[in-house]
């Protein structure tokens, strides 16, 4: 397995795992599938405000997972915090190539100089949530009911990671 930057190239690995999350999962709050253009036009604006998108890739060049990360909230306060997403193909979950982009995605925000990762994370999913506690993140929210999904209420937990030891932000 590769940890690389994604490429158009990869648009259909990330547009066929986004829209199994959608249909099957509460990992995305969307009911409607979206086009390989969409994705696209997704891996542009990512790219055109200079953060990562990045795949994991088998020898053939297969997209197996894909994470990035863009602004928590638009205005300028929130400057040094990002919120990230993780995604893997449904057949090759539980097989460290979450813990794989995540350790990426991390460097990558401390890279840039961010000072804090969050994570949205469904109240129930109880994998994504130890994910994110191995790697450091501190659960420091829990926001009932606020979505939903399938005919049920959606929890949402927050988690953060500190990705530096800034006592003050630089600008």
């Amino acid at each position: 397995m590769l940890i690389r930057d994604a490429t158009p190239d990869d648009i259909a690995g990330i547009t066929a795992i986004y829209n199994d999350a959608v249909i099957h999962t509460t990992a995305i709050w969307n009911d409607i599938k979206v086009d390989a253009a969409n994705r696209a036009a997704w891996l542009s604006e990512r790219r055109r405000q200079l953060y990562p998108v990045l795949v994991a890739v088998d020898d053939r060049q297969t997209v197996l997972g894909y994470a990035s990360f863009g602004d928590w909230r638009a205005w300028d306060g929130y400057r040094h915090t990002v919120e990230h997403s993780v995604y893997v193909h449904k057949d090759r979950r539980g097989s460290g190539i979450g813990k794989a982009l995540m350790d990426e995605l991390i460097l990558r925000a401390r890279s840039i100089g961010k000072h804090v990762m969050v994570a949205g994370v469904e109240g129930r999913n109880e994998t994504s949530i130890r994910l994110h506690r191995r790697l450091g993140f501190e659960q420091v929210g829990h926001l009932k009911e606020v979505g939903a999904k399938f005919g049920a209420w959606l929890d949402l937990v927050f988690l953060q990671l500190t990705l530096d030891t800034r006592d003050r932000p630089d600008r």
